[in-house]
């Protein structure tokens, strides 16, 4: 997970909803203080926490909105106001980890500011002083105010939390009445305007009123230098038989979602009345909007029915799935080599190329499947072809992002059929960072859920458990970023991918030695062969671009003074490949294969970068050279 804030500026974050009337909803009487339920029922927290983060909130709220000393003391719970909100922060921890990111909610006192005495109000701001500074001491991401209807008593909690909360970001909502403006009359504009000069990073607005009400309330906050923040109710309650009940239904909270962020809004979520169901029908719009992240991408993880022993046994042996896996499996070198697909409905220019390998001992191509979120031709269709022309085994990129679940199962059995045996799954770039930023993500599955799936059809089940008659044969690479930024949690979804199902790891490239050396060393454990990526260097200007632009690919000071020194054109060039042959080199005999990726389709770069591991495809009958679409 990147920084909260920077995250804001990649795409839209969602909220989860309400936790008091689901709390009620599961039996809790009203009469009863909530968050007290941290000590004494933090199961019962727990599995309603859960329930949103499994809907695929980005930002989940600690069960602390009123956990400052005078609300709890109002139900004889006073004393227990660090244990209560330390259980809150820790109890929401355990359910999120580092997927998702924890705000540490802070509601009003319960002093009326406008008439309040200086000595009620500094008693009310002891209150919100401690809370706060416990909520970050306990480790918090965020600190939340919501539900405030004072701006007076808002500001005061602000300032507070800009000394107590240790530099963490600031989000501010206030409740707005039905006509629109708060509690002393000030506008939206007004109220936005005061909360970012007290030192908000985010503002908005919660509760009070439902989706219609608070959008063009929404607009009016919108453009005034710092993101904006929109929780509402599930529309006004209204009492049946005893209960309070909100009318605004999860799909009503769906097309609230598009609109809020269509007119700038930035995060979206429920309060009062809302439900798991109602997040779960916002994330659609957030990830249409381009907020497909980390933890909305982990959701939906359909697990296909567990694999018995007797069925394991069933699946067909790696070596005689398919040529890649007959290679992998006799320990002979494997080398992949990337190249551009077509971008048109012509497939000719890309076959003549992969023929052009074939002749020089190519027998495998691989395919990607729009790679950066690209349009190019279907990569089944050109697998096809190209293996009809050549006779060269593919190997087809599947990612998670253009189709539902439905059409990945649809799509894995049709590949199948069509005598595709190797598979490279990945969960796919989001489509901002394409030529079509505005197309819809899905994101139904991660890679790993979708490894899943392909192992269960690789035993003859499908994701419902039902046995399909026959059953698959797919040799299954995942790809790995040895220089991550989160390097840990690359480790721990590695792992998460070979208890998955992944039988080959696929590197992005990787310059820096010490960074290869370290992750080979990590991932050992594993016992998955790795092909290295290797991205031969095609000027000074590709090197600081990749360096600097690009995450994960760190290019030693060293390698871009050979850079400059050799300037651009065939020199450069030439320096790039001896670079690239001097990395593989250094783990040649610690590694499966090799995945090149030349610019420009530069086959001959490839080739040459091979000459290093000639004692190693000695032995091959022919190297094994993956062509893809990246």
């Amino acid at each position: 997970m990147k920084p909260f804030l920077e995250a804001l500026t990649d795409g839209p974050l969602l909220f989860d909803g309400a936790m008091g009337s689901l709390l009620y909803e599961r039996g809790v009487l009203h009469t009863r203080s909530y968050d007290e339920l941290n000590l004494s029922q933090p199961e019962l927290v727990r599995t309603a926490h859960q329930s949103y983060f499994d809907a695929g909130a980005d930002i989940l709220e600690s069960n602390t909105f009123s956990a400052n000393r005078l609300a709890l003391s109002r139900h004889g719970h006073g004393d227990k106001t660090r244990e209560i909100n330390r259980a809150g922060i820790e109890i929401l921890r355990k359910v999120i980890a580092k997927n998702a990111y924890l705000a540490g909610a802070v509601g009003p006192t319960g002093t009326n500011f406008a008439i309040a005495s200086l000595a009620q109000r500094n008693i009310a701001s002891d209150a919100l002083r401690e809370q706060i500074a416990l909520l970050a001491e306990a480790g918090a991401d965020i600190i939340l105010f919501e539900t405030f209807s004072s701006i007076l008593e808002i500001e005061i909690a602000i300032d507070l939390a800009t000394q107590e909360a240790n530099g963490l970001p600031i989000v501010a909502q206030l409740m707005f009445r039905p006509d629109g403006v708060t509690e002393g009359g000030l506008s939206p504009a007004e109220a936005a305007i005061r909360m970012i000069a007290a030192g908000a990073h985010v503002v908005g607005a919660n509760c009070g009123t439902g989706p219609q009400e608070l959008y063009p309330i929404a607009g009016h906050m919108v453009g005034n230098g710092v993101p904006v923040a929109v929780q509402p109710n599930a529309g006004l309650p209204s009492i049946v038989d005893g209960r309070t009940i909100y009318v605004a239904n999860p799909e009503h909270f769906g097309v609230f979602a598009r609109r809020m962020l269509k007119s700038g809004v930035r995060l979206i979520g429920g309060c009062c009345g809302t439900t798991p169901l109602h997040t779960e029908a916002m994330l659609g719009a957030v990830k249409m909007m381009g907020g497909a992240h980390a933890a909305n991408i982990r959701l939906a993880r359909q697990r296909p029915p567990t694999i018995e022993p007797h069925t394991r046994e069933a699946v067909v042996p790696m070596a005689e799935r398919s040529r890649l896996g007959a290679k992998l499996a006799a320990g002979k070198f494997a080398v992949s080599v990337e190249l551009n697909g077509p971008k048109g409905a012509d497939p000719s220019a890309v076959i003549k190329r992969v023929a052009e390998l074939r002749d020089g001992g190519v027998d495998i191509i691989n395919i990607a499947d729009g790679p950066r979120a690209t349009a190019r031709m279907g990569n089944l269709a050109f697998c096809v072809a190209a293996a009809a022309a050549t006779g060269v085994e593919p190997i087809l990129h599947v990612c998670c992002r253009d189709r539902n679940y439905l059409g990945l199962v649809s799509h894995l059995l049709g590949a199948a059929a069509l005598g595709i045996h190797n598979l490279v799954i990945i969960t796919g770039d989001p489509p901002k960072m394409g030529d079509y930023p505005f197309a819809t993500p899905v994101y139904d599955v991660d890679s790993i859920g979708l490894l899943e799936v392909a192992v269960a059809l690789n035993a003859g089940y499908d994701p419902a458990g039902k046995e399909l008659g026959s059953h698959t044969s797919f040799v299954l690479a995942t790809g790995a970023e040895p220089g991550a930024s989160d390097y840990q949690r690359e480790l721990r979804r590695l792992e998460d991918k070979r208890d998955a199902g992944a039988e080959l790891i696929m590197t992005q490239p990787v310059y820096d030695p010490r960074t290869l050396e370290r992750f080979l060393d990590d991932v050992a454990p594993l016992g998955l062969p790795i092909m290295v990526g290797l991205l031969p260097l095609a000027s000074h200007r590709n090197a600081l671009f990749l360096h600097h632009q690009v995450p994960g690919m760190q290019i030693p000071k060293s390698y871009r003074d050979r850079m400059e020194a050799a300037g651009a054109g065939p020199k450069a060039q030439q320096v790039g490949i001896e670079i690239a042959r001097e990395a593989l080199s250094a783990v040649l005999d610690r590694v499966a294969g090799a995945y090149i990726m030349p610019p420009f389709n530069r086959v001959e770069a490839a080739l040459a970068i091979l000459e290093v591991a000639a004692h190693r495809l000695g032995n091959n009958d022919s190297a094994t050279v993956t062509i893809a679409t990246e």
